[in-house]
């Protein structure tokens, strides 16, 4: 009997995976608290950073394909242990991330039901869904496309129902924050630009599809495509998004981890109703579905390095079922139970933020590399076929470049560095700072350590 084909991802299945994967509706509360001038930084990251981004991981991803993603190009620009670093930091960022996750999903349910529940309760259901995750993780990406497909419409409809409620919400009762120029001009205030890197995060993800470039029809097409259109989309989403969470919450009192669900709550006047009950259970499921998003090409990544000596040794241990890198999968459900259950002895009494802070900066810190590594690779390997390439000069590919690398460098400061030494800013970012050193080291370790190839 012959073997049945291959399942192909469509144009669609990979413009609905950018668009799963780098619109994360968990980030709207956090950025929500920046306030009205989150439109001007929305604005001008879009087109100070998305944009050249988009370009960038276009050609890279398109001239460089392989399941190495950023670490490929990296390594080839700066040699292994460069590559090393990034890989460590790209991995590691994502079990921070499913721990910070699972936190939601108990607040939400205490925000629905009106009655928190204990910690053995709570502790249960965060580790039941980073295991989820991790099991989802051992299939193939075709195998789990309607899921990132579902998760993607759920977003948008969320960011929809959210933005017309807000506009309802306006014209009958007014806004909770007054719109006034001053208020649209750029924040300054420390505690709003902290939340500038979760911007930067949510323009972050596009080369994850690059890392899918086997299992589409047409990669060199498909991938420049569902970028181009999945960033344009992913942008008008947000900015509507954004809209209806400042309508109802003032923006002192948003909560980062629970403002979405409070926002249609309040734009209801309701807190148990059925559009607040469907709103929260569609949220909840699109966890899920960024997590398996990430998971699919963050693991590929981590034993693409470990298979070339680069991560260690338990990252290579692939199913021998489907290929599926499940040592990486165990890693991450193994690292994000550690943290949950450390995580109540952490002195900071915003936990979610605390742990997605943490992988805000081990995730930008993975993107610092990429963009010289473009310059270089420009510089060092002109004969290669480039499908897309960015146009311009010398001079414009190096501005296009450099900008969006000082934009990461001033948000992993305004996120990891104590700028004030009050008590409450020190108990809110300390922890920050000193995971991330101490993951800098472990990173160091890894990459300087005896390989065995």
């Amino acid at each position: 009997m012959s073997e049945a084909p291959k399942k192909k991802f469509r144009l669609i299945d990979a413009i609905m995976t950018v668009i799963c994967v780098v619109f994360v509706a968990e980030a709207a509360g956090p950025v929500a608290a920046i306030g009205n001038s989150q439109y001007f930084w929305w604005i001008f990251l879009l087109i100070t950073f998305l944009l050249p981004y988009g370009l960038i991981s276009s050609e890279l991803g398109t001239t460089y394909e392989g399941d190495g993603g950023l670490y490929d190009w990296v390594s080839k620009a700066f040699g292994k242990k460069w590559g090393g670093r990034v890989s460590w930091y790209y991995w590691i960022n994502f079990p921070l991330w499913m721990a910070s996750l699972a936190l939601m999903f108990p607040e939400v349910i205490n925000l629905l039901t009106g009655s928190p529940m204990g910690f053995l309760p709570s502790l249960l259901i965060e580790l039941t869904f980073v295991w989820i995750i991790v099991f989802i993780s051992f299939y193939s990406v075709c195998d789990s496309a309607w899921i990132l497909n579902g998760a993607a419409v759920i977003k948008i409809l969320i960011a929809l129902t959210l933005g017309g409620l807000g506009i309802y919400g306006a014209v009958t009762h007014g806004v909770a924050n007054e719109y006034t120029l001053s208020s649209l001009l750029p924040s300054f205030d420390l505690n709003s630009l902290s939340y500038i890197s979760v911007i930067l995060f949510n323009c972050l993800g596009f080369e994850v599809v690059c890392t899918f470039a086997g299992d589409m029809e047409n990669p060199k097409k498909q991938i420049p495509q569902s970028i181009i259109a999945g960033g344009l989309v992913i942008a008008a989403i947000y900015i509507f998004m954004a809209f209806g969470i400042g309508v109802a919450i003032p923006s002192d009192q948003i909560s980062t981890s629970t403002g979405l669900i409070a926002s249609v709550q309040l734009l209801t006047g309701s807190t148990r109703g059925i559009i607040v009950t469907v709103v929260a259970i569609g949220f909840l499921l699109t966890l899920f579905g960024n997590m398996i998003s990430w998971s699919l090409g963050v693991n590929n990544v981590a034993a693409y390095a470990a298979d070339n000596g680069d991560m260690p040794k338990i990252f290579k241990i692939r199913s021998k079922k489907n290929d599926m890198p499940v040592g990486a999968a165990i890693m991450n459900g193994l690292v994000a139970s550690l943290v949950l259950i450390i995580a109540p002895f952490i002195p900071n009494q915003d936990l979610f933020w605390c742990f997605f802070a943490l992988n805000l900066v081990m995730f930008l810190l993975s993107y610092l590399p990429v963009f010289p590594a473009f310059l270089k690779l420009r510089r060092l390997d002109p004969d290669t076929e480039r499908p897309f390439r960015v146009p311009g000069s010398s001079f414009f590919l190096k501005v296009l470049a450099g900008i969006p690398m000082m934009l990461i460098v001033v948000a992993l400061i305004f996120t990891a560095v104590p700028l004030s030494f009050d008590p409450e800013t020190l108990e809110g970012v300390l922890p920050i700072t000193i995971g991330a050193v101490i993951f800098i080291i472990l990173g160091e370790a890894i990459v300087n350590r005896k390989r065995d190839k």
